[in-house]
């Protein structure tokens, strides 16, 4: 499998010198999101990660490898998925994690009103908790089911990373990969 950077979605002209969170500060770059924009699923993870190198050259990272090879194992494709996350740049050092989360959903919120997925599908329990507004949600509780949340079809799954670092997850991951595919098939044959 060749694993490639799918196309950054450009951030909106009027949010690309936010400030609000912070992280600006720390020196990342804002990525609004990638993939498609009008994909019926999108995935909701904590950050970016990276997109660079040091040297500023574009790379696939790790946590990007673990998705694309769950879509691929799947039957889904790159065009049936827009990846986009709570917090708009990756935080490079301690930050206030509350506080920045709750002023970065609203990007979120705005994405959500233009994308208008069919689903949304949170990785790992930052993206969770930050959705579905609950502390104490978390992904091993959750997986493997459907939940209407903020009026979006939504599920979860673990974050790539965690997968990557704990191979015993993989099974599980690909289920819930498997559980997106079908839900999406099926919608697709009621239009």
């Amino acid at each position: 499998m060749n694993f490639c950077l799918w196309p950054e979605d450009p951030t909106p002209e009027s949010q690309q010198n936010c400030q609000d969170c912070g992280l600006f500060q720390q020196g990342s770059r804002m990525i609004w999101g990638e993939g498609n924009p009008k994909a019926p699923i999108l995935i909701l993870l904590d950050n970016p990660g990276e997109r660079e190198d040091r040297e500023e050259r574009p790379y696939v990272c790790t946590t990007r490898q673990t998705l694309q090879r769950a879509v691929h194992e799947s039957g889904l494709s790159a065009d049936d998925f827009y990846v986009t996350y709570v917090l708009k740049r990756k935080p490079k050092r301690a930050y206030d994690k509350e506080r920045t989360r709750e002023i970065c959903l609203q990007h979120l919120q705005q994405q959500l009103v233009i994308t208008n997925p069919k689903l949304v599908f949170c990785l790992g329990n930052v993206a969770v908790q930050s959705f579905f507004q609950d502390e104490a949600a978390d992904v091993k509780t959750l997986r493997g089911k459907f939940y209407d949340v903020r009026g979006f079809q939504t599920t979860v799954a673990y974050h790539p990373f965690a997968v990557r670092r704990r191979p015993n997850l993989w099974s599980k991951f690909l289920e819930d990969f498997q559980l997106v595919a079908e839900s999406v098939r099926s919608s697709s044959k009621d239009y």
